[in-house]
């Protein structure tokens, strides 16, 4: 069967607090590589040295950073989603487009939540919600403020989740549905249920 090419999206990765970019790429390398087939990820680190002690610190080597210090790189993304929309930021930069959140949450400054999730946030979104997580409430109230999210629940906490089969299948579809179908990549008719997404050829935009 002849590949489908579609052109890679570029997805900006921020990880979580006091860690690193280079953390953030090892905790996902644990999901199919399948997931990442049609996109080009980038890593960034946080612009701030950690200014205290890292949680990872023993596991994986420094250096750490922060984001603002506060919360994680999810809710950071989430609040510059919610500014873009409404024409605060980011106003000559085209419309992101997509959205995948890990433990992430809403600010809790009134004064940020009725700009940022004033009216429903109209991005193509993931997010992944532990059972066990701290943040499983606050988790699902971000993803009330997407307009039609993607929710997948895993029996983890606070982590980056082991994906199984269901897990892949139910992202995978997303991404071959939400994205490169309603981005006009290619024609419904040659993207098929039964095409592996690494059987299929992502070439540079």
């Amino acid at each position: 069967m002849e590949a489908v090419k579609v052109a890679k999206k570029k997805i900006l990765c921020l990880h979580g607090f006091r860690t690193s970019g280079s953390f953030l790429k090892k905790q996902i390398s644990k999901w199919d590589p399948s997931i990442f087939a049609l996109f080009d990820m980038d890593f960034l680190d946080g612009i701030y040295p950690a200014g205290g002690k890292s949680e990872i610190e023993g596991i994986f080597p420094p250096p750490y950073f922060e984001w603002f210090q506060f919360n994680k790189g999810a809710s950071l993304s989430a609040l510059l989603l919610g500014y873009q929309a409404q024409g605060k930021i980011l106003k000559e930069h085209p419309r992101m487009s997509l959205f995948v959140s890990i433990s992430g949450s809403k600010f809790k400054d009134p004064t940020i939540c009725e700009v940022a999730y004033k009216d429903v946030i109209k991005v193509r979104s993931v997010h992944f919600v532990g059972e066990k997580d701290w943040l499983k409430l606050p988790s699902e109230e971000l993803a009330a403020a997407f307009e039609d999210p993607l929710i997948i629940r895993h029996p983890q906490g606070h982590t980056v989740p082991r994906l199984d089969e269901e897990g892949v299948e139910k992202i995978c579809r997303w991404i071959r549905h939400d994205v490169v179908l309603q981005n006009g990549e290619v024609k419904e008719s040659e993207v098929k249920e039964d095409v592996p997404m690494e059987k299929r050829e992502a070439i540079e935009a």
